[in-house]
């Protein structure tokens, strides 16, 4: 008998994470905001941009966040990662009850088109005061999924 294990076509899957509905996660336009604790997600129910209710505030932080870049995704031995570049805010002056967690988002140009893809928890509040401030993602990736259980 050659059938061993139960999965997903990797390939098909890539294919579907880097050009879903038009949209490739790899694109170089896509963004990162930040959000405060108040800020409850849905991963159910919660699609777009505009389901963000806590975006944070500060010096120097412009709503909507920063590009990103450096986005890539791999695949290797029944794992597909995506990863991209650490995500840098220049300059920006927020207090500690403000920065939480970091959203990644497809950056097509509205709050309702702009499509969530991950919310990034920091476990504690972060601040900044006249600095740069870097969410610095794993170096296993920002997110894994496992396509062969």
């Amino acid at each position: 008998m050659a059938v061993t294990a139960a999965g997903l076509y990797g390939l098909t899957l890539e294919k579907m994470m880097i050009d879903t509905l038009g949209q490739s996660i790899e694109a170089e336009t896509h963004k990162e905001l930040m959000v405060h604790d108040a800020e409850v997600p849905n991963f159910d129910t919660h699609d777009f941009r505009a389901d963000i209710l806590a975006e944070i505030t500060g010096t120097n932080y412009s709503a909507g966040g920063v590009t990103v870049t450096g986005t890539e995704v791999t695949l290797a031995t029944g794992t597909l990662t995506f990863d991209m570049a650490n995500t840098v805010f220049s300059n920006i002056t927020i207090n500690s009850a403000n920065a939480m967690a970091g959203v990644f988002y497809t950056n097509v140009g509205t709050g309702a088109t702009d499509q969530l893809v991950c919310l990034q928890d920091f476990v504690t509040a972060a601040d900044a005061t006249a600095a740069d401030f870097t969410i610095q993602h794993s170096g296993t990736g920002v997110f894994t999924l496992d396509y062969t259980p």
